[in-house]
């Protein structure tokens, strides 16, 4: 089902009521246009379970709280005005995941590897260590720039430990992240194809997972790591 302008009018809304008071008040307007978000993310797994193995069971489950963690964050406000949603691949031998976030102005959807654990990190930079010219194939292909522009993620000032300064592939061994992005107009978000705009988005990601996925399956001699 496609968004609805609707959506984007109660996250408008929200941002300049976000209190409890408020919210509470307009609960029934929210379940309205959080069912909406959970059909169109219905319609994106149904359309990604055709391209590839995802996990997530359903739209809903797929879709991210809009109460925000305030604990440890001086913005106290406690709804987000954004809704997000996440599927993850199935299987070990799969990695990566798929994200969208839509907001008025500022809808995205993005995937990769946003915080890598230790081991992953020391796999991607051994491998990328040995030979980097399959990832710049992949981040310099034109259907890579044409759709993501560039690979995003945060970096390190200086080389990672154990790697030299004037290592041939320190432009890519500093990432921390390894992170994809497309952004989408409200206009866009709104098309009654917005849907399959997202899965062909998404599908564009996946010379990058085949590779990151081959990478932290396998060891530095190529033998598989999960069963």
């Amino acid at each position: 089902m496609p968004l609805k302008k609707s959506n984007f009018d109660f996250l408008t809304t929200l941002k300049t009521n976000n209190d409890r008071e408020w919210f509470n008040a307009n609960k029934t307007l929210y379940q309205e246009q959080h069912g909406q978000v959970i059909d169109f993310a219905d319609e994106v797994l149904a359309l990604m379970n055709k391209i590839d193995q995802i996990e997530t069971p359903s739209g809903k489950k797929s879709i991210y709280r809009i109460y925000r963690d305030t604990r440890f964050s001086k913005d106290k406000t406690p709804y987000k005005t954004h809704w997000g949603g996440y599927f993850k691949r199935a299987t070990a031998k799969l990695r990566g995941g798929y994200y969208f976030h839509i907001e008025p102005g500022n809808s995205f959807v993005g995937g990769g590897f946003w915080a890598p654990n230790a081991a992953d990190m020391k796999r991607i930079r051994e491998e990328i260590s040995a030979n980097d010219q399959e990832l710049r194939s992949i981040i310099s292909s034109p259907q890579f720039t044409d759709t993501f522009g560039e690979l995003l993620g945060e970096q390190l000032k200086t080389a990672p430990k154990g790697y030299p300064k004037d290592h041939e592939a320190i432009d890519l061994l500093r990432y921390k992240q390894y992170l994809l992005m497309h952004k989408f107009t409200d206009k866009e978000v709104l098309a009654t194809d917005f849907a399959n705009n997202v899965v062909q988005v998404f599908e564009q990601m996946r010379p990058f997972f085949d590779y990151m996925s081959e990478v932290l399956t396998t060891d530095v001699n190529g033998v598989s790591i999960v069963d």
